[in-house]
């Protein structure tokens, strides 16, 4: 499916001093990215926002038409840039082979000009958006308490949520979506806080029927439902029923078993294996990950996040890389076998087909991936042992064949694995450096 990079962090401009730059600066990077083997980006929200405070990151959107080029909520730009630094960055990113995804605020908005009653309820809020742009002007009746839907999905802080069985909302969301595609050349949608609306919204964002270039085009869509398996399954189940053009979903579930990987001592590897996440439930619309711009900062993964990147990297689902590991963390580590960009790199050259675990206990994880079409496969041997370096003779699918060490990564050695050949049978002794992960690939 390709490799996804989230091209930003939670107050990026501000961290790195590129405020209004950052579409020019990630613009600077597709070379290399694209070189190193990924296929996406992600990108923050890009239109106006509230900016209360200061400069804002996207999520409290105002103006969804001005992407930097009017002046309003205390700015020209946007934090990231303006309108023609960031189809810019999307047309140099399509030279390079790499889609660009845009991420959807579509549950709520902020920076509302007046208060105004509800007379629903007489309650006054900040409803009454007359946007500079001219464009999805709103008052109390874009809002809920409505009086098109008395049921409202969870509200995201004190910001008012949009009623979209208004029919106005509902055609100035289509439009929204059809902007971002067709006019400013998106590929697909972040779908943001989508447990805040209802899902029959998302399946009819990505049936619509867009053009791009003349042709049909159908978008990529992943969504954040940001709880339980069970949750997502049912949240997915109602936005693709009766949809040809299905959307994916973060894998939380995984992302905190693969915290527990990397920080919890004694954490058992058999937890890998066992279902409940989207990888094993539904690993064709599963998007996985190890951090984003949320749980940075609230439930991160801080020790040994290699180990948690090699499983994403060749486990199947979409894998979402995280800027701020790549790029600040020094996690990328290029140029060699210890890093992300190793993993990537073989991600996209030999992790395809069905996944089969080889074995498993509690210290020692070896699975292998068995191939399709030209993807041939790979073997991961994952170590929670600190002490030691551990391995396991176990059957693989090919016989009398070299399987050479491809990528590796120790907390505590940095020794290199030996390559290893297997017998008439398919068996071979493989290992892993202590806490630690060895990915084999067939020669």
């Amino acid at each position: 499916m390709g490799v996804l990079m989230q091209a930003f962090y939670w107050d990026c401009p501000g961290e790195e001093n590129r405020a209004g730059s950052w579409w020019s600066y990630a613009g600077s990077k597709l070379a290399e990215l694209q070189a190193a083997g990924f296929t996406a980006l992600w990108l923050p929200p890009a239109s106006k926002a509230a900016n209360i405070g200061g400069m804002s990151m996207g999520y409290d959107p105002y103006d969804y038409y001005d992407y930097g080029d009017l002046d309003q909520k205390g700015s020209v730009k946007t934090w990231f840039g303006n309108r023609a630094e960031l189809t810019g960055l999307i047309q140099a990113a399509h030279l390079t082979g790499l889609q660009v995804y845009a991420d959807a605020v579509l549950n709520h908005n902020n920076g509302g000009d007046a208060q105004e009653v509800n007379p629903l309820d007489g309650v006054w809020r900040w409803t009454l958006f007359k946007p500079k742009s001219g464009l999805f002007p709103r008052d109390w009746r874009s809002f809920h308490p409505s009086l098109y839907e008395r049921w409202d999905g969870e509200s995201f802080g004190d910001m008012p949520d949009l009623c979209h069985r208004n029919p106005t909302v509902y055609v100035a969301m289509l439009e929204y979506a059809r902007n971002l595609i067709e006019d400013l050349g998106f590929d697909g949608f972040r779908f943001d806080f989508v447990k805040g609306y209802g899902a029959w919204l998302v399946r009819s964002l990505m049936e619509t029927r867009y053009l791009k270039n003349g042709d049909g085009f159908s978008p990529f869509g992943v969504g954040e439902c940001w709880d339980s398996d069970r949750t997502i399954a049912e949240w997915q189940a109602e936005a693709n029923t009766w949809s040809d053009n299905p959307v994916a979903a973060f894998d939380f579930p995984l992302k905190f078993r693969l915290n527990d990987l990397c920080q919890t001592y004694g954490f058992s590897l058999r937890t890998l294996a066992a279902g409940g996440t989207v990888m094993v439930e539904n690993p064709a619309l599963a998007v996985t990950f190890v951090e984003n711009h949320d749980t940075d900062r609230s439930a991160p993964a801080i020790q040994d996040k290699l180990l948690a990147y090699a499983f994403i990297l060749t486990h199947e689902g979409y894998p979402c890389v995280f800027w701020r590991d790549y790029y600040n963390r020094d996690l990328a580590a290029a140029g060699t076998k210890n890093g992300i960009a190793a993993l990537v790199a073989l991600h996209e050259s030999n992790a395809g087909g069905t996944t089969s675990v080889l074995y498993v206990d509690d210290n020692l994880y070896i699975m292998q991936r068995n191939g399709d079409g030209m993807q041939p496969g790979l073997v991961l041997v994952l170590n929670n042992r600190g002490d030691a370096w551990n391995g396991r003779t176990v059957g693989v699918q090919w016989p009398n064949r070299l399987l050479r060490a491809a990528a590796w990564w120790s907390a505590h050695d940095p020794g290199a694995p030996d390559d290893k050949t297997s017998a008439w049978d398919g068996t071979v002794d493989l290992w892993a450096p202590p806490r630690g992960y060895t990915v084999y690939l067939p020669a």
